[in-house]
């Protein structure tokens, strides 16, 4: 038998013998009076003698709940830590202070257990905060043992397939996703001040579209017709705007069939929102503002670390593709500001078949990794862009920007096109980069173009990455570090079947 066979019969056999003294060994509902983290910001600052009543009488009294993390056992005493709710609280338990019961039920803990107790606070001898405990129930217990110690569980594939156990045992990730959730409640709170509502559209899709990417096809067998999860929500999002819905917004799940990266998980989550009579330039400030202030939600500052970088949210520089690609050129030959508006020069500089493509090529490999602070792009090829609206000043290019910061981009957002004789030719332009072989080229939706025929007002779009933004406001190098559960290759066979069917009666 190997150890950690040997380890889990150990625990199992514990499990009789908490029945035998009377607990139940997975709980029953536990009320508590105080969580760990009320206790610590009401009473951490408290003097040992402020925690004593006039009389000396014990002035606080507690009940609480949380799983082991370390135990010390001193002869008739011992103490304990226990985690909850992100909060740590140590615990005194003496023999002559509990019923018997209970300190037997204390001999049979193990790490990693968790369990609720009552008592009152005070301060050690170091002058530690604790619950002096006058009694003790048993809530769960764990058969498999925590990682080595209870200091955290440091292989990165076993923190991502097993994030419940990376919660128990890093705190420092579990703080990643509370501050996640500030970023969405940061940017739905924004949003509905400005008088955005929030909707849900279609995550299964006939016609998928909204953006250049491979989708994850299925099959609706009553209908008997494919299904493609959706790339984007945008098509219906602007349906909406054409109904009347002026503001409107979706924090939605998104579904890519392509590569993962330390940027890219095939499953990721995007908030977009579009509001009509505005455009491209309007979306630009109202930008700046709200990822300041996510910022400042998130982290208390609009200066976030990202890793050796500091990076100022409160400060959005804004540049053209065409400048951004000759101020970032590596290399000789860097070109004027002529040369990246002449069509002839991008096609025979890049090889590509129009020149916004050639552009946008320009841009990927001399710019997008230099763009460190937080940094708009915009004036995009039309190529590039078949849902935005056509610049007034330049027939080739579209009111259309990107966010960029820390090298990657975190935001897409344009004028929308609102004209559906133009949106049709787009859309043909689409189908010809598909038969040149682009699977990623957008597809014909003629509902779409049915749509806009009744008239959608002017109007401008935007879609931030919510994933990639958490990663800057946590400093997460990965995208999978802010992504509960990322997609991962299957694991093969665990084991934990068999071993639970062995202690079957």
């Amino acid at each position: 038998m190997s150890q950690e066979d040997e380890l889990f019969e150990q625990r199992a056999a514990r499990v009789r013998e908490i029945e035998a003294l009377g607990y139940r060994p997975f709980g029953r509902r536990f009320d508590y009076t105080h969580t760990i983290p009320d206790i610590l910001s009401g009473y951490n600052e408290k003097t040992a003698e402020e925690l004593l009543t006039e009389d000396q009488q014990p002035a606080v009294r507690v009940r609480l709940a949380g799983r082991i993390q370390t135990v010390r056992r001193m002869g008739k005493a011992a103490f304990l830590h226990i985690r909850q709710n992100g909060g740590r609280l140590q615990l005194y338990v003496k023999k002559d202070a509990v019923p018997e019961r209970d300190y037997q039920l204390f001999g049979l803990l193990d790490i990693g257990d968790i369990i609720g107790a009552e008592g009152y606070l005070f301060r050690t001898r170091t002058g530690e905060l604790s619950v002096h405990v006058e009694s003790l129930e048993f809530l769960s217990k764990t058969l498999l043992a925590m990682p080595e110690k209870f200091h955290g569980l440091e292989d990165v594939e076993t923190r991502y397939r097993q994030r419940y156990l990376d919660l128990i045992s890093n705190p420092e990730s579990r703080d990643v996703f509370v501050t996640r959730a500030k970023v969405i409640s940061s940017i739905r709170r924004q949003l509905e001040a400005k008088g955005f509502i929030e909707v849900e559209t279609p995550m299964m899709q006939q016609v998928y579209g909204g953006a250049a990417a491979r989708p994850f096809v299925t099959h609706h067998n009553t209908l008997d017709i494919p299904l493609y999860l959706r790339i984007a929500p945008e098509l219906y999002l602007k349906r909406l705007i054409v109904g009347g819905l002026e503001r409107v917004y979706e924090i939605n799940r998104n579904f890519r069939n392509e590569g993962v990266s330390t940027r890219h998980n095939p499953e990721f989550t995007m908030v977009e929102f579009y509001q009509a009579y505005t455009d491209y330039r309007g979306l630009m400030d109202f930008t700046e503002e709200l990822l300041r202030q996510v910022a400042i939600d998130a982290t208390g500052d609009a200066v976030v670390t990202f890793g050796e970088l500091r990076l100022d949210f409160g400060n959005i520089r804004r540049l053209t593709m065409r400048e951004a690609v000759v101020e970032f050129w590596e290399g000789e030959g860097r070109p004027t500001p002529e040369n990246v508006r002449d069509p002839a020069w991008l096609l025979q500089e890049t090889g590509k078949p129009t020149p916004g493509e050639g552009l946008a090529h320009l841009f990927e490999i001399h710019a997008e990794k230099k763009l460190v602070q937080p940094t708009i792009i915009y004036q995009f090829p039309i190529e590039v862009s078949p849902l935005a609206n056509n610049s007034p000043d330049d027939p080739a290019m579209v009111d259309r920007f990107e966010i960029f910061v820390a090298g990657m981009e975190i935001g897409n957002a344009y004028t929308e096109l609102n004209n559906p004789i133009e949106q049709r030719r787009r859309f043909d332009g689409q189908l010809q980069m598909r038969d040149r072989g682009d699977d990623e080229a957008h597809q014909m939706d003629e509902d779409y173009l049915r749509a806009m025929s009744y008239g959608m007002p002017p109007t401008g779009g935007e879609g931030l990455g919510i994933d990639r933004l958490v990663m800057l406001m946590t400093n997460s190098p990965s995208i999978r570090d802010v992504i509960l559960f990322p997609l991962l290759r299957p694991e093969g066979e665990i084991g934990i079947a068999d071993r639970l069917r062995r202690l079957d009666p």
